[in-house]
């Protein structure tokens, strides 16, 4: 299965707003939806429903926001940690959206043993080292729980092409879902993997390659 690097997964992105005609927040919707597909997916049987999504300031936290929105519409108990909230319309409109639909935003990071799923929702792959605070002292935090980890896109904190950094706040989600195709990273990655993004035009996976399996029927998500 082709990896994308950092470079051609930041390239496709582009082409599919300045050539395909996507918008960020059309993606991101879709994006977020697959998400949630996915977690519903993994963790449907949970005993605990109650989730916790942990969201940063660019398009992966804006992932995190739609799919809380869902999530929230497919009966789960969901809560929000958005520790450095982004100016821009877009993530503001989300941030709307979610408090519309009664999803709480906590005032600070919650015990994590008391949700069933925690969201790893905080950097994807235009993450550049090194970690500024408060999200390394988040990602710690993380690498302890026993709650399950399911990320977006990117386990926070791992470098894009190497894999996870061996430091205090490297976290090893339980379940990765990536976006349009796997990053390098997770060829590192041995947890569930989806694949969601249901989204890419067949002249964009012949040009970088993209020789993923095939979505059945109506599916957002892939299971690999």
């Amino acid at each position: 299965m082709k990896f994308l690097g950092q470079a051609d997964a930041i390239a496709l992105d582009q082409e599919l707003f300045n050539e395909y005609g996507f918008s960020v927040d059309q993606l991101m919707e879709l994006a977020g939806l697959a998400c949630a597909q996915a977690l519903h997916a993994e963790y449907s049987n949970n005993e605990n429903k109650n989730i916790l999504v942990i969201t940063g300031p660019g398009n992966n936290g804006g992932d995190g926001l739609v799919l809380a929105r869902h999530c929230k519409l497919f009966g789960y108990p969901t809560s929000i940690y958005y520790p450095k909230q982004s100016r821009n319309k877009i993530m503001e409109n989300l941030v709307i959206q979610c408090q519309k639909f009664d999803i709480e935003f906590l005032p600070k990071l919650p015990e994590l043993d008391n949700y069933g799923v925690i969201v790893d929702a905080i950097f994807g792959f235009s993450f550049q080292p090194p970690l500024r605070e408060p999200f390394g002292d988040i990602l710690e935090k993380l690498s302890k729980t026993k709650t399950p980890i399911m990320s977006i896109d990117i386990p926070s904190g791992w470098d894009v092409e190497k894999g996870p950094e061996n430091s205090l706040s490297t976290i090893y989600p339980d379940t990765l879902v990536s976006l349009t195709a796997p990053k390098r990273c997770a060829m590192h990655f041995k947890g569930t993997h989806y694949v969601g993004g249901r989204f890419v035009p067949d002249s964009i996976i012949k040009k970088y390659k993209l020789d993923l399996p095939k979505y059945v029927g109506s599916e957002q998500i892939i299971k690999l």
